[in-house]
């Protein structure tokens, strides 16, 4: 792991923003993240000063807003000399937030390090990883199994296993939306042009939008039906 503008996707945020503050040497660092984030990092630690070379901007609500990608834009702009890092920390970013920086990472300032931190690999649109190369730097060690066989998959099988998931919300249905497409793709069950590919990163901005969880997977599975090789 290196202080260079990437997508890093950890399951554990905290810990990795401390190893990436660790791997400082005469950077600054602005670090921009969700309230839900502010808690995670400051639990237990309310007396704990910050470092001085770090610079933490908390926004108000669960989620990362247009109003924190507007304060990224804004310190990317801001002339320096010192290479500084910005590093973009949330659960999930929205197409919204992702689209509105998308010009600021393709063309960046000089001097200027971006460093999405994330728990979806999936969650990224297409757009942001051509421009960004993915890190992984870990994968859930139990994953669930799916209860969904997609090598078998059917129209009875979809309507099953849409069924069984009426009460799922869309957290947990993004998280079933990066298994089935993990599993499609190693499956080779599926004649996945980029198209095709382009319907997981659709699932989740959908979801994003608000649209119903089980809406979603049923949409995404028939279309993935339709692919399936004979």
């Amino acid at each position: 792991m290196r202080l260079t503008s990437q997508v890093i996707i950890s399951t554990n945020l905290t810990e990795t923003l401390a190893k990436l503050e660790a791997l400082r040497e005469d950077e600054q660092i602005i670090e921009v993240f969700s309230n839900t984030i502010a808690a995670k990092l400051t639990e237990g630690k309310e007396d704990a000063p910050c470092h001085p070379y770090v610079q933490r901007i908390a926004g108000e609500k669960q989620s990362f807003t247009l109003k924190e990608a507007k304060a990224v834009i804004g310190k990317a702009y801001l002339a320096s000399e010192e290479k500084t890092v910005i590093i973009l920390l949330a659960d999930q970013f929205s197409t919204e937030v992702q689209n509105a920086l998308l010009k600021v990472i393709e063309e960046p300032p000089k001097n200027k390090i971006f460093i999405f931190l994330t728990e979806s690999k999936s969650a990224i649109l297409p757009t942001v990883r051509s421009r960004l190369p993915i890190n992984v730097l870990s994968e859930k060690s139990e994953e669930e199994d799916l209860g969904l066989d997609l090598k078998q998959l059917s129209l009875a099988s979809v309507y099953e296993f849409v069924q069984s998931h009426k009460r799922t919300d869309a957290k947990k249905m993004k998280y079933i939306v990066e298994k089935i497409s993990k599993e499609a793709i190693v499956s080779d069950s599926f004649d996945l042009d980029d198209k095709t590919l382009s319907l997981f990163s659709s699932a989740f901005m959908a979801l994003d939008m608000g649209s119903p969880a089980q809406f979603v997977l049923n949409t995404l599975l028939l279309k993935l039906l339709a692919r399936k090789k004979r």
